[in-house]
């Protein structure tokens, strides 16, 4: 990396955003990862899905190693003009939110879970009584 290393706006980079040219930012550096599309350990997928924003936290949270930090300098192309990303970024793919199940109050959720609890003991009672009735109706037939 020399001293003359060219300055992109974040507009600039985004342009970069899909498999036959991306480019993603890191830590305030732009790579140019087209050639390691095909090469990428988590498909090409992972790496698109990462322009268009300040993609540092993901790669972060995967926990590279530190052979794959030093093979990033490969496809260094230059820094980004920190003060061109905007300030909120919203991912391209926004995963929905989960839904969240009904808030039930203490007293029916304790009638639930002694239901739960009751259910199949009773499915279990009715099972026995009705091999013991069957057993008793054989018994029956035979000594008549």
């Amino acid at each position: 990396m020399s001293s003359s290393t060219k300055t992109f706006t974040f507009e600039e980079v985004a342009k970069h955003n899909h498999k036959k040219d991306c480019w993603i930012i890191i830590k305030g550096k732009v790579y140019d990862v087209t050639p390691f599309l095909d090469d990428h350990p988590g498909g090409d997928e992972v790496l698109v899905t990462a322009t268009e924003k300040d993609a540092t936290t993901d790669f972060e949270d995967i926990g590279h190693s530190e052979a794959a930090v030093e093979m990033m300098e490969a496809y260094f192309v230059g820094d980004v003009d920190t003060n061109s990303i905007p300030a909120e970024q919203t991912p391209k793919h926004t995963p929905s939110p989960p839904t969240l199940a009904p808030a039930y109050n203490n007293q029916s959720f304790g009638f639930v879970k002694i239901l739960q609890y009751l259910v199949p003991l009773l499915i279990l009672g009715l099972a026995f009584a009705l091999q013991y009735y069957g057993k008793k109706n054989k018994s029956t037939e035979s000594e008549n």
